[in-house]
């Protein structure tokens, strides 16, 4: 019993393929936030300052006089314009393991993505979801638009 107790520590500490996508996983930074921009952690909402980390799960918001610039730890970019709500929903990015994947769903307001090594290396692992559509990313940059609430 002792040493199936150690093999599991073994492995949640020293192989970060075991808890790979955890939600106290650091995904990413905020860059810079112009104007009034909120990250919602847990039902809370914690004001988004230049530094912050992210974490899966986290939804970043901005105001109407607001922006955020985030960077993620593959090197992806994204910027959110104003009035605007975008989930984070899924990262991962462990390429030794084969493990890399970005899904994020903006449900209003603007973004603006530029590709990361997650897009260059498993571009199928890439997708941003709206209310109307769904894109895949094949290793790019676009802007996103979506209106309304």
């Amino acid at each position: 019993m002792k040493f199936l107790t150690c093999l599991l520590m073994v492995l949640l500490f020293c192989c970060p393929c075991a808890v790979a996508g955890a939600a106290d996983e650091v995904i990413g930074s905020v860059k810079n936030v112009s104007g009034q921009g909120f990250i919602v952690r847990a039902g809370n909402n914690v004001p988004a300052t230049a530094g912050a980390h992210l974490y899966g799960q986290d939804i970043l918001l901005t105001a109407e006089d607001g922006a955020i610039g985030v960077i993620l730890r593959d090197d992806s970019t994204l910027s959110i314009g104003p009035n605007s709500r975008i989930e984070l929903s899924e990262f991962a990015f462990d390429p030794a393991a084969g493990r890399m994947s970005f899904i994020t769903r903006l449900t209003k307001g603007t973004a603006a993505y530029l590709s990361g090594l997650i897009a260059k290396l498993s571009p199928k692992s890439v997708r941003f979801e709206t209310p109307l559509a769904i894109v895949g990313v094949r290793g790019t940059r676009f802007v996103v638009r979506v209106e309304g609430d």
